[in-house]
Protein backbone atom coordinates (compact mmCIF):
# COMPACT_ATOMS: atom_id res chain seq x y z
CA UNK A 1 0.00 0.00 0.00
CA UNK A 2 1.43 3.39 -0.97
CA UNK A 3 1.70 6.48 1.19
CA UNK A 4 -1.40 8.19 -0.21
CA UNK A 5 -3.63 5.24 0.71
CA UNK A 6 -2.06 4.98 4.16
CA UNK A 7 -2.54 8.74 4.56
CA UNK A 8 -6.24 8.41 3.75
CA UNK A 9 -6.64 5.68 6.37
CA UNK A 10 -4.72 7.59 9.04
CA UNK A 11 -6.64 10.83 8.50
CA UNK A 12 -9.99 9.01 8.35
CA UNK A 13 -9.20 7.27 11.64
CA UNK A 14 -8.27 10.58 13.24
CA UNK A 15 -11.46 12.18 11.97
CA UNK A 16 -13.57 9.37 13.40
CA UNK A 17 -11.81 8.72 16.71
CA UNK A 18 -9.62 11.78 17.31
CA UNK A 19 -6.55 9.59 17.81
CA UNK A 20 -4.60 6.88 16.00
CA UNK A 21 -2.18 4.29 17.43
CA UNK A 22 0.93 3.21 15.53
CA UNK A 23 0.57 -0.47 16.45
CA UNK A 24 -3.11 -0.65 15.52
CA UNK A 25 -2.62 1.20 12.23
CA UNK A 26 0.28 -1.07 11.28
CA UNK A 27 -1.85 -4.13 11.99
CA UNK A 28 -4.84 -2.82 10.03
CA UNK A 29 -2.72 -1.80 7.03
CA UNK A 30 -0.46 -4.85 7.03
CA UNK A 31 2.71 -2.79 7.32
CA UNK A 32 5.39 -2.08 9.93
CA UNK A 33 5.23 0.34 12.88
CA UNK A 34 8.32 2.07 11.46
CA UNK A 35 6.41 2.88 8.27
CA UNK A 36 3.46 4.28 10.22
CA UNK A 37 5.74 6.41 12.39
CA UNK A 38 7.36 7.78 9.24
CA UNK A 39 3.93 8.52 7.76
CA UNK A 40 2.80 10.32 10.92
CA UNK A 41 6.02 12.34 10.98
CA UNK A 42 5.30 13.53 7.43
CA UNK A 43 1.71 14.37 8.32
CA UNK A 44 2.92 16.26 11.40
CA UNK A 45 5.25 18.34 9.20
CA UNK A 46 2.19 19.25 7.12
CA UNK A 47 0.28 20.28 10.24
CA UNK A 48 -2.31 17.54 9.78
CA UNK A 49 -1.59 15.62 13.00
CA UNK A 50 0.04 16.15 16.37
CA UNK A 51 2.42 13.36 17.34
CA UNK A 52 2.03 11.64 20.71
CA UNK A 53 3.85 8.72 22.29
CA UNK A 54 2.66 5.72 20.32
CA UNK A 55 0.51 7.57 17.81
CA UNK A 56 -1.08 10.91 16.99
CA UNK A 57 -4.11 13.10 17.68
CA UNK A 58 -5.91 15.72 15.62
CA UNK A 59 -4.25 19.14 15.94
CA UNK A 60 -6.37 21.63 17.80
CA UNK A 61 -8.57 19.01 19.46
CA UNK A 62 -7.82 20.55 22.84
CA UNK A 63 -7.78 24.21 21.80
CA UNK A 64 -11.31 25.00 22.98
CA UNK A 65 -12.11 22.71 25.94
CA UNK A 66 -14.97 24.89 27.16
CA UNK A 67 -16.57 22.28 29.40
CA UNK A 68 -13.21 21.27 30.85
CA UNK A 69 -12.26 24.88 31.55
CA UNK A 70 -15.53 25.42 33.40
CA UNK A 71 -14.88 22.37 35.58
CA UNK A 72 -11.31 23.51 36.30
CA UNK A 73 -12.42 26.92 37.55
CA UNK A 74 -15.05 25.46 39.91
CA UNK A 75 -13.52 25.26 43.40
CA UNK A 76 -10.36 26.58 41.75
CA UNK A 77 -8.57 27.74 44.91
CA UNK A 78 -9.11 24.40 46.62
CA UNK A 79 -7.86 22.48 43.59
CA UNK A 80 -4.72 24.60 43.40
CA UNK A 81 -4.00 24.00 47.08
CA UNK A 82 -4.57 20.26 46.68
CA UNK A 83 -2.15 20.08 43.75
CA UNK A 84 0.53 22.09 45.54
CA UNK A 85 0.37 19.53 48.32
CA UNK A 86 0.36 16.61 45.87
CA UNK A 87 3.41 17.96 44.05
CA UNK A 88 5.50 17.51 47.20
CA UNK A 89 5.20 13.77 46.65
CA UNK A 90 6.67 13.82 43.13
CA UNK A 91 10.43 13.35 42.81
CA UNK A 92 12.92 13.49 39.93
CA UNK A 93 12.90 10.23 38.00
CA UNK A 94 9.35 9.26 38.95
CA UNK A 95 6.88 7.76 36.51
CA UNK A 96 3.46 9.08 37.45
CA UNK A 97 -0.09 8.99 36.13
CA UNK A 98 -2.27 12.10 35.96
CA UNK A 99 -5.90 11.48 35.05
CA UNK A 100 -8.24 13.66 33.02
CA UNK A 101 -10.00 15.28 35.98
CA UNK A 102 -10.15 19.01 36.58
CA UNK A 103 -8.82 18.52 40.12
CA UNK A 104 -5.63 16.83 38.97
CA UNK A 105 -4.89 19.13 36.02
CA UNK A 106 -3.33 21.97 38.10
CA UNK A 107 -0.64 19.48 39.17
CA UNK A 108 0.96 20.01 35.75
CA UNK A 109 2.15 23.50 36.66
CA UNK A 110 3.96 22.16 39.71
CA UNK A 111 5.84 19.32 38.00
CA UNK A 112 6.64 20.68 34.53
CA UNK A 113 10.23 21.51 35.56
CA UNK A 114 10.98 17.97 36.77
CA UNK A 115 12.65 15.23 34.76
CA UNK A 116 9.84 12.73 35.18
CA UNK A 117 7.60 10.63 32.98
CA UNK A 118 3.87 11.35 32.99
CA UNK A 119 1.39 8.79 31.69
CA UNK A 120 -2.04 10.27 31.01
CA UNK A 121 -5.30 9.94 29.12
CA UNK A 122 -5.87 13.70 29.31
CA UNK A 123 -5.43 15.95 26.28
CA UNK A 124 -5.07 19.12 28.40
CA UNK A 125 -2.30 17.39 30.40
CA UNK A 126 -0.59 16.39 27.14
CA UNK A 127 -0.69 19.92 25.74
CA UNK A 128 0.32 21.49 29.06
CA UNK A 129 3.42 19.32 29.51
CA UNK A 130 4.54 18.83 25.90
CA UNK A 131 7.85 20.60 25.34
CA UNK A 132 8.76 20.78 29.04
CA UNK A 133 11.25 18.71 31.04
CA UNK A 134 8.56 16.04 31.34
CA UNK A 135 8.34 13.02 29.04
CA UNK A 136 4.64 12.57 28.28
CA UNK A 137 3.09 9.20 27.41
CA UNK A 138 -0.44 9.58 26.00
CA UNK A 139 -2.73 6.58 26.20
CA UNK A 140 -4.43 5.91 22.88
CA UNK A 141 -8.09 5.25 22.30
CA UNK A 142 -11.27 7.03 21.30
CA UNK A 143 -11.33 10.73 22.14
CA UNK A 144 -14.21 12.15 24.14
CA UNK A 145 -14.23 15.80 23.03
CA UNK A 146 -16.29 16.98 26.01
CA UNK A 147 -14.09 15.26 28.60
CA UNK A 148 -10.94 16.07 26.57
CA UNK A 149 -9.68 12.56 27.20
CA UNK A 150 -9.21 9.15 25.63
CA UNK A 151 -11.31 6.29 26.92
CA UNK A 152 -12.61 2.86 26.08
CA UNK A 153 -11.21 -0.66 25.80
CA UNK A 154 -8.07 0.34 23.89
CA UNK A 155 -7.23 3.04 26.44
CA UNK A 156 -7.67 0.62 29.33
CA UNK A 157 -5.53 -2.00 27.59
CA UNK A 158 -2.86 0.61 26.89
CA UNK A 159 -2.76 1.81 30.51
CA UNK A 160 -2.56 -1.72 31.87
CA UNK A 161 0.82 -2.09 30.20
CA UNK A 162 2.40 0.62 32.34
CA UNK A 163 3.80 0.42 35.84
CA UNK A 164 3.70 3.86 37.47
CA UNK A 165 5.30 4.83 40.76
CA UNK A 166 2.47 7.14 41.74
CA UNK A 167 -1.02 7.71 40.37
CA UNK A 168 -2.79 11.03 40.93
CA UNK A 169 -6.49 10.65 40.28
CA UNK A 170 -9.78 12.36 40.97
CA UNK A 171 -13.23 10.99 41.68
CA UNK A 172 -16.82 12.18 41.47
CA UNK A 173 -17.69 10.97 44.96
CA UNK A 174 -16.20 9.27 47.99
CA UNK A 175 -17.93 8.06 51.14
CA UNK A 176 -17.23 5.84 54.11
CA UNK A 177 -20.22 3.67 53.26
CA UNK A 178 -19.86 3.17 49.49
CA UNK A 179 -16.23 3.96 48.77
CA UNK A 180 -15.52 5.51 45.38
CA UNK A 181 -18.27 6.35 42.90
CA UNK A 182 -18.45 7.96 39.48
CA UNK A 183 -20.84 9.57 37.04
CA UNK A 184 -19.45 7.44 34.23
CA UNK A 185 -18.26 3.87 33.83
CA UNK A 186 -15.60 5.26 31.46
CA UNK A 187 -13.90 7.12 34.29
CA UNK A 188 -14.24 4.16 36.65
CA UNK A 189 -12.53 1.77 34.23
CA UNK A 190 -9.56 4.13 33.87
CA UNK A 191 -9.19 4.37 37.65
CA UNK A 192 -9.25 0.60 38.12
CA UNK A 193 -6.77 -0.03 35.30
CA UNK A 194 -4.20 2.39 36.69
CA UNK A 195 -4.67 1.68 40.40
CA UNK A 196 -4.09 -2.04 39.86
CA UNK A 197 -0.44 -1.50 38.90
CA UNK A 198 0.44 1.79 40.64
CA UNK A 199 2.98 1.81 43.45
CA UNK A 200 1.00 4.46 45.32
CA UNK A 201 -2.46 5.88 44.65
CA UNK A 202 -3.22 9.49 45.56
CA UNK A 203 -6.85 10.58 45.39
CA UNK A 204 -7.13 14.34 44.82
CA UNK A 205 -10.57 15.36 45.96
CA UNK A 206 -11.93 18.75 47.02
CA UNK A 207 -14.12 18.79 50.11
CA UNK A 208 -17.35 19.18 48.12
CA UNK A 209 -17.01 15.55 46.99
CA UNK A 210 -16.52 14.03 50.43
CA UNK A 211 -19.44 11.86 51.58
CA UNK A 212 -21.08 12.35 48.23
CA UNK A 213 -22.26 9.25 46.37
CA UNK A 214 -22.76 9.04 42.61
CA UNK A 215 -24.79 6.41 40.84
CA UNK A 216 -21.92 4.05 39.90
CA UNK A 217 -19.93 2.61 42.81
CA UNK A 218 -16.71 1.11 41.46
CA UNK A 219 -14.12 0.64 44.23
CA UNK A 220 -13.82 0.39 48.02
CA UNK A 221 -11.89 2.88 50.13
CA UNK A 222 -9.03 0.36 50.14
CA UNK A 223 -8.38 1.33 46.49
CA UNK A 224 -7.00 4.63 47.81
CA UNK A 225 -3.65 4.99 49.52
CA UNK A 226 -3.62 8.70 50.27
CA UNK A 227 -6.51 11.16 50.19
CA UNK A 228 -5.48 14.77 49.51
CA UNK A 229 -8.21 17.32 50.11
CA UNK A 230 -8.56 20.96 51.10
CA UNK A 231 -8.67 22.66 54.49
CA UNK A 232 -12.42 23.18 54.31
CA UNK A 233 -12.96 19.47 54.92
CA UNK A 234 -14.39 18.82 58.43
CA UNK A 235 -11.70 17.57 60.82
CA UNK A 236 -14.06 15.00 62.32
CA UNK A 237 -14.76 13.51 58.90
CA UNK A 238 -11.07 13.34 58.02
CA UNK A 239 -10.45 11.53 61.31
CA UNK A 240 -13.01 8.92 60.29
CA UNK A 241 -11.28 8.43 56.93
CA UNK A 242 -8.01 7.90 58.79
CA UNK A 243 -9.72 5.35 61.03
CA UNK A 244 -10.87 3.58 57.87
CA UNK A 245 -7.22 3.16 56.84
CA UNK A 246 -6.51 6.14 54.58
CA UNK A 247 -3.57 8.48 54.86
CA UNK A 248 -5.20 11.92 54.74
CA UNK A 249 -3.48 15.20 53.83
CA UNK A 250 -5.11 18.63 53.79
Amino acid sequence: MNFQLRKQYLLATLEQHGTVLVAEAARQLGTTPITIRRDLALLAEQGLVLRTHGGAVRPGIAKHPVAFTAKTTAHGAQKQAICRLAARHVAEGDTIFIDCGSTTFPLCAHVRHLKIRVVTNSLPVLFELAGTAVQVVMAGGEVDAKRQATHGAITVEHLQRYQVDKAFMGVDGISLKRGLSANSEKEASIYRAVAASAGQVYLLCDSSKLERDQYFQFAPLAAVGTLITDQQAPAELLARYREAGLTVLS
